[in-house]
């Protein structure tokens, strides 16, 4: 430690990564946000040799991103990701002027047709799954649920009585009702019970608190342990809090259901990749193939535009617009005969044959000799 002349202590001037860290909270950021922005704030520092940040620009981030995208091949996702890390950095962590920074170009990200099952592979799926993980997976695709609203989900945001679900700060920090299936009401009722049992003895061994939003435990200092603000889906074990330090039951693990489904999804012989986003994809389009507006869907999914929404329209049987196909106009029947690929094959095959055959009669050579040279 340093001191000042008068003799008094001076105070060590915080590390950087300990500032992104309180710019993050301050700002109400997620914790997996604030691991993602400082780990690409780590690569850029390395990858620079250890530079500190304030004495690079354009240049270093240019260089920096460039990097991932050729010679590491990251995704424009992920590279985009990188760049906000440091644009959060240069514009709230160090405050400089960040007008080169409107210079440099963000990948452009790829629009994609989501993945969707069949009703039937659904429930192929489904029934490879059982206990928690079906209860999950069954919110999903039942609700149009996203992984994280799911795991995040809390005891008093489930109404049984409207067969409804209250979804708190989702993406965007926006909440949302959605629908709770009827199939579910039963099954989720027994689940809770289990798991106020368990609740019940985490109290009793002193412990029994969860994470609470923003300034609600200082609020209401006993919020923390109450049952309503527990977590549907608890983990089996107990944890330490990595910004606080504190001992709780947090939600379960975020990759459990994931690897559930798709090993779920190779029993029931489902080629497609499957993953958690998927049942919410499936949701969606089964939804408007049943008839309902794509406003309503819009609303269920918690979608801002509906522009966003458009993209299940793509996935319909009968196409994006209710267009049908010119081939499929008039005569129900097919307009083309149809063909035997597989003996076309094989005529094709004994043609060849018989002609290789005659050629080295001839003494003329077959025909891959003559491309090798051999037979000459």
């Amino acid at each position: 430690m340093s001191y000042q002349p008068d003799g008094m202590p001076a105070r060590q001037s915080p590390r950087l990564l300990d500032l992104v860290r309180d710019a993050i909270r301050r700002l109400h950021y997620s914790y997996r946000t604030e691991q993602s922005y400082i780990h690409w704030i780590k690569r850029f520092i390395y990858f620079h040799g250890k530079r500190h940040p304030a004495e690079m620009g354009a240049v270093e981030v240019t260089a920096f991103v460039t990097h991932l995208a050729k010679e590491r091949a990251v995704a424009s996702a992920t590279q985009n990701q990188a760049l906000s890390s440091l644009l959060f950095l240069y514009g709230h962590v160090l405050a400089q002027p960040l007008p080169w920074m409107e210079g440099i170009d963000r990948a452009k990200t790829p629009v994609k047709v989501p993945v969707v099952l069949t009703r039937e592979e659904v429930r192929a799926m489904l029934a490879q799954l059982e206990g928690t993980k079906w209860l999950m997976a069954g919110l999903l695709y039942g609700g149009g649920l996203r992984l994280r609203e799911c795991l995040k989900l809390r005891v008093k945001d489930v109404d049984f009585g409207y067969k409804q679900i209250t979804l708190r700060d989702g993406k965007g920090s926006k909440d949302r009702v959605t629908m709770l299936p009827a199939a579910l009401v039963e099954p989720l009722r027994q689940h809770l019970v289990r798991v106020k049992r368990l609740h019940e003895r985490d109290l009793e061994e002193g412990y029994g608190a969860v994470e609470v939003p923003f300034a609600i435990e200082r609020k209401y200092p006993k919020a923390p342990r109450d049952w309503g603000w527990q977590y549907v889906f608890p983990s089996i074990k107990r944890s330490t809090d990595p910004r606080t330090g504190v001992i709780r039951r947090h939600h379960v693990f975020d990759s459990v259901l994931p690897r559930a489904l798709s090993a779920a999804a190779r029993a029931a012989g489902v080629v497609k990749p499957v993953g958690s986003h998927t049942l919410r994809h499936s949701f969606a389009t089964h939804l408007l193939q049943s008839g309902y507006d794509i406003r309503t869907v819009q609303e269920l999914l918690g979608h801002s535009d509906v522009s966003t929404t458009m993209v299940y329209t793509h996935v319909l049987n009968k196409g994006g617009q209710g267009v049908r196909s010119p081939l499929d106009f008039g005569d129900p029947t097919p307009p083309f005969p149809v063909r035997d690929v597989a003996a076309e094959y094989r005529v094709q095959a004994a043609r060849s044959q018989g002609l290789n055959a005659g050629r080295t009669r001839s003494g003329i050579g077959s025909l891959p000799e003559r491309a090798s040279g051999r037979g000459m």
